[in-house]
C-alpha cells in the first residue's frame, strides 16, 4: 500500500471520528428538545383550556349574579348581561370541546367526563335565570353549588395535567443528564482514538521516512558522494540525494 494510500485512510478515519462525534451529539440535542416540547403540546394545551374555561365560567356567573341582583328594567343592561352570558358559554363550549379531543393523562377522561356532567347542570340553572324564571333561592341555592362544582371539576384538570409537567420535566432532567454522560463517554472515546492515531501515524510516517534518509546517506557514503543538504527535513534530503545520483549517472554516461 502506497504512503498515499495509507496518509487518505488516516485522514479518512480522523474524518470518520469528527463526524460520528458531531452526528452524535446532535441526535441526542435533537432527542433532548423533543423530550422537551412534549411537556408543553398536550398538557399545556389542557391547561390554557381550563384557564379559559375559568375566565369564561366567571364571565357567565357574573351575568347570571346581576340579572338575579337587577331584575330586567333596563333592556340595554338586559342585553348586555344576555351578551356576557353567551359570550362566556360561547367561549367555555369551545374550550370544553378542546379539552374532550386532548385527554391524554391517567384519570383525565374521568375528570372531563365530570366536567361535561357538572357544566350541563350549571347551564341548565344558568338559562332559567337568564330568561328570568330564576330566583335568588336558585342562584344561591343551586347556581351556586353548581358553580363551585364546575370550579372543582376545572381545578382537577389543570392539576391533573401540571402534575403531568411536572413529573415529564423530572423525567427530562434525567434524560438531560444521561445524556451527557453518554455524549462525554463517547467524546473520551473519540479522542482516545484520535490521540492512537496522531501517536502512530505521523511516527509511522517519520519512521519511514527517517530509515529511507538514513539508507540513503548511507548509499552515498559508499559511493563517495557528498551530501550538501543543510536541513532536517527527510523528504528534502531524499530529493537532493536522487538529484546527485542522478548528477552522478549522467557523469559516468558521458563519453570520455
Amino acid at each position: 500500500m502506497s504512503i498515499k494510500k495509507k496518509l487518505s485512510l488516516g485522514l479518512g478515519f480522523l474524518f470518520l471520528i469528527i463526524f460520528a462525534l458531531v452526528a452524535f451529539s446532535l441526535h441526542q440535542i435533537s432527542k433532548l428538545s423533543k423530550d422537551a416540547a412534549n411537556i408543553l403540546k398536550d398538557n399545556y394545551a389542557s391547561l390554557l383550556y381550563a384557564d379559559n374555561m375559568m375566565f369564561a365560567l366567571d364571565d357567565m356567573m357574573m351575568a347570571a349574579g346581576s340579572r338575579v341582583a337587577n331584575p330586567p328594567a333596563d333592556k340595554r343592561l338586559e342585553d348586555y348581561h344576555s351578551k356576557l352570558f353567551e359570550s362566556g358559554r360561547g367561549e367555555f363550549e369551545k374550550n370544553l370541546k378542546a379539552e374532550n379531543n386532548n385527554v391524554t393523562e391517567v384519570h383525565e377522561k374521568e375528570f372531563v367526563e365530570k366536567l361535561n356532567a357538572d357544566y350541563a347542570v350549571y347551564l341548565d340553572l344558568g338559562l332559567q335565570i337568564m330568561k328570568g324564571e330564576g330566583s335568588p333561592a336558585l342562584f344561591f341555592g343551586e347556581l351556586q353549588p353548581a358553580y363551585m362544582a364546575l370550579k372543582q371539576s376545572i381545578g382537577n384538570i389543570y392539576n391533573v395535567n401540571m402534575q403531568a409537567v411536572e413529573r415529564k420535566n423530572e423525567i427530562s432532567k434525567q434524560d438531560s443528564a444521561r445524556i451527557i454522560v453518554s455524549m462525554a463517554v463517547f467524546s473520551v472515546f473519540s479522542f482516545i482514538l484520535a490521540f492512537f492515531y496522531f501517536s502512530y501515524f505521523p511516527s509511522y510516517v517519520s519512521r519511514s521516512l527517517s530509515y529511507l534518509s538514513g539508507r540513503t546517506r548511507e548509499l552515498l557514503k559508499k559511493a563517495n558522494i557528498t551530501l550538501d543538504a543543510k536541513t532536517d527535513d527527510e523528504a528534502q534530503i531524499l530529493r537532493r540525494a536522487i538529484e546527485l545520483l542522478d548528477d552522478a549517472l549522467s557523469a559516468e554516461a558521458e563519453p570520455e
